[in-house]
C-alpha cells in the first residue's frame, strides 16, 4: 500500500537552509511551528522568472504549503506571513548571528518533531535582531530558551531576560559549555565562518600596521 499523500496549507514557517536542486529548484530546510523541522523540494524557484524566488528567503516569517508522500514533500506555495516590516533584510552586521541561530536549530532538533515554543523563541530572536536589540542579549536569551526546550536547561538565573549586561557576560561560558555537550563534537558552520572572518580581519590589521611602520 502506498503512503498517504499529505497536504499542508499555509503553515507558519521559516527557511533555515536551502541548496540548489536541478536546473531551477531548491531543497529547503524549514522550521514549521506546527510540523517541526522538515525538508521540502521546490521546483521552479530559481532564476529571474521564478515567482517565489523573492519570497523563499531566510529569517522571514512565511506561510508555506506543501504536499506529497514520505519524508520530503513538494512545495506548492509560499507567501509572506506578516507586514512588510518583518520582510526588511537584516543589517549585514547581524546576518551571521541570524545564521548562528538557524545553525543551532538545524543541529539540535529532530525532524518532524513539532516544538511551537521553540518556533516562537526563534521568531522572537529574529525580531530582536531585526529591531536593533542588544546582540549579546538576544543570542544568549535564545541559547538559554533552546536548552530549556531541549531539556538541558541551566539552573534558575537571577535575570532570565538577560537585560543586565553583567549577567549576559557571566552566563555566556555556561551556555557555551551546555551547548557543546548537546552538540557532542559537531561543528557549527556559522562559528567556523565567524572565526575565519575574525582571522582575516586580524591579518588585515596586522598588514596595515606593518605598512604604516615601514613608511
Amino acid at each position: 500500500m502506498s503512503a498517504v499523500n499529505h497536504r499542508v496549507a499555509h503553515a507558519r514557517a521559516f527557511v533555515l537552509h536551502q541548496r540548489p536542486w536541478g536546473d531551477s529548484g531548491r531543497i529547503l530546510e524549514l522550521l514549521s511551528r506546527e510540523h517541526g523541522r522538515l525538508t521540502v523540494f521546490a521546483q521552479g524557484v530559481r532564476g529571474p522568472r521564478a515567482r517565489l524566488a523573492g519570497v523563499l528567503q531566510p529569517f522571514v516569517p512565511l506561510l508555506v504549503s506543501w504536499a506529497g508522500r514520505g519524508e520530503a514533500p513538494r512545495l506548492t506555495g509560499a507567501e509572506f506571513a506578516q507586514t512588510r516590516a518583518a520582510t526588511v533584510p537584516l543589517a549585514s552586521r547581524r546576518l551571521l548571528s541570524a545564521w548562528y541561530l538557524s545553525d543551532l536549530v538545524m543541529q539540535l532538533t529532530a525532524r518532524h518533531d513539532p516544538q511551537p515554543e521553540l518556533f516562537d523563541h526563534y521568531a522572537d530572536a529574529l525580531a530582536g535582531l531585526r529591531g536593533g536589540e542588544p546582540l549579546e542579549r538576544e543570542l544568549r536569551r535564545f541559547e538559554k530558551r533552546l536548552l530549556d526546550v531541549l531539556g538541558y536547561g541551566l539552573a534558575e538565573l537571577a535575570d532570565e531576560t538577560f537585560d543586565d549586561p553583567q549577567v549576559v557576560q557571566q552566563v555566556r561560558p555556561l551556555l557555551r559549555q551546555a551547548l557543546a555537550q548537546c552538540l557532542d563534537g559537531r561543528n557549527l558552520k556559522s562559528r567556523m565562518v565567524a572565526r575565519s572572518m575574525a582571522n582575516l580581519q586580524q591579518a588585515n590589521l596586522q598588514q596595515a600596521s606593518l605598512q604604516r611602520a615601514t613608511r
